[in-house]
């Protein structure tokens, strides 16, 4: 049994390192190939030279991001097949067509209009050129839809029913796809993108600008991210809530440990909002916790006295890591308030004419880069670990998932993929 477990352990390493290493390349690419289109839109409709420099200048920037992005998806891929083969059986009928949709709808539409992108603007013209970014910026969010789908199948599974054998097969393509969490998701997911490039973009501009704060360029890529910013990052919290909201009805447990609610609330005293704890698995209790009562029924239940289910009233061996949870939640929504607050910020320095000279708020940027894409690995830190001991939820163990393989086997490839 222990070495099922440290070869499980090893595999699911393994997973999240790749994982997190595609997931900003996806995000990144979504973020830039959108970008992107607007700056190439604005250069037609407008005749201004230094849109098209901007877009030229992150053109290189989005085609080697691409290359990478697409050699981590493929590692992936194979890990599906050497480390997760139970679950490729088990889960294939559904799993696999939703995959091959996202290859065949978006990869091939993305991979076959990039050419034209980087070597076709002075052979098809302007217009064509256009439409060939169009092309590769809709494919971006059209493989977020379909691999969004296939994970958020495995969040809220439907549409299915279990053959004899225990396979999962298709019933309702409907339900499959649009599955109960997919909506959430998707929203939540795609603005994190453009937030996340948002921020990536007002970071590089702001070291421009405060080597070279005349620079046009630097100036016009800063401002628009920054308006991205300041639209972007109250929605993002509003998408949040009603995901949050969502994830109260299907997946309790998972909001338990976000909250590390190890006992109920009595009647009426509501949901406390825990600034910080200390989870403690073995004695299931919280150490060193700091709490403002009542403030967390505001953001679960919308009022002042209702209560969650509590970690207590679960069976402990379904209960999933409550200090990765609890602490990545608390990380993310530190750094998507950062993000309101940036974007506040630059509306005050815009009014006063001091959004490109206040060198405070430059440096701030800066070091806001890579802030967005920080949050969204917290955030997929909290889905993902939140789930567990499920890959399918509530259906599908994560041990009962993992191929037959060693601990040694997984970390031998796993220090491949890293040094390679």
């Amino acid at each position: 049994m222990d070495t099922v477990d440290s070869a499980l352990m090893a595999a699911r390493a393994q997973f999240a390192i790749t994982i997190s290493f595609h997931i900003v390349l996806a995000a990144l690419t979504i973020g830039l190939a959108n970008f992107l289109m607007v700056l190439e839109g604005l250069w037609l409709w407008r005749g201004q030279k230094i849109y098209l420099d901007v877009y030229l200048y992150w053109l290189k920037i989005f085609a080697l991001n691409v290359a990478v992005g697409t050699a981590s998806g493929l590692i992936l891929e194979y890990q599906f097949g050497l480390n997760w083969s139970r679950l490729s059986t088990q889960a294939g009928d559904i799993l696999g067509p939703l995959m091959f949709y996202e290859v065949l709808a978006a990869f091939f539409l993305e991979a076959g209009f990039l050419g034209i992108m980087l070597f076709g603007l002075k052979k098809v013209g302007p217009r064509l050129h256009f439409f060939a970014t169009c092309a590769v910026a809709v494919g971006s969010l059209i493989s977020a839809f379909w691999i969004l789908s296939a994970n958020s199948w495995m969040q809220t599974p439907a549409g299915y029913t279990l053959g004899p054998d225990g396979r999962f097969m298709a019933e309702d393509w409907w339900a499959i796809i649009f599955n109960p969490s997919f909506p959430y998701r998707l929203a939540h997911m795609t603005l994190e993108a453009f937030l996340g490039t948002a921020n990536l973009v007002a970071g590089i501009s702001d070291w421009q600008l405060l080597r070279q704060p005349e620079n046009p360029r630097a100036r016009l890529q800063f401002s628009m991210a920054l308006w991205m910013i300041v639209v972007l990052s109250p929605l993002q919290i509003l998408v949040g809530d009603l995901h949050g909201q969502h994830s109260l009805k299907v997946q309790p447990l998972k909001v338990a440990a976000i909250e590390g609610s190890w006992t109920r609330p009595p009647d009426g005293a509501g949901e406390p909002l825990r600034l910080f704890a200390i989870p403690d698995m073995t004695e299931r209790r919280n150490h060193w916790e700091v709490a403002i009562p009542r403030v967390g029924s505001l953001y679960l239940r919308h009022d002042l006295t209702g209560t969650i289910a509590a970690l207590d009233e679960f069976p402990p061996e379904n209960i999933p890591p409550v200090p990765i949870v609890f602490f990545a939640f608390r990380f993310m929504v530190g750094l998507g308030l950062l993000m309101v607050g940036q974007g506040l910020t630059s509306l005050v320095l815009r009014w006063r004419h001091r959004v490109y000279t206040a060198r405070w708020m430059l440096r701030g940027c800066v070091l806001m880069a890579p802030a967005g894409f920080l949050a969204m690995l917290c955030g997929w830190v909290v889905t993902e670990v939140g789930r567990q001991p499920f890959t399918v939820y509530g259906l599908l163990r994560t041990a009962d998932s993992l191929s037959p393989v060693s601990r040694q086997q997984v970390i031998g490839s796993t220090w491949t993929i890293l040094v390679f």
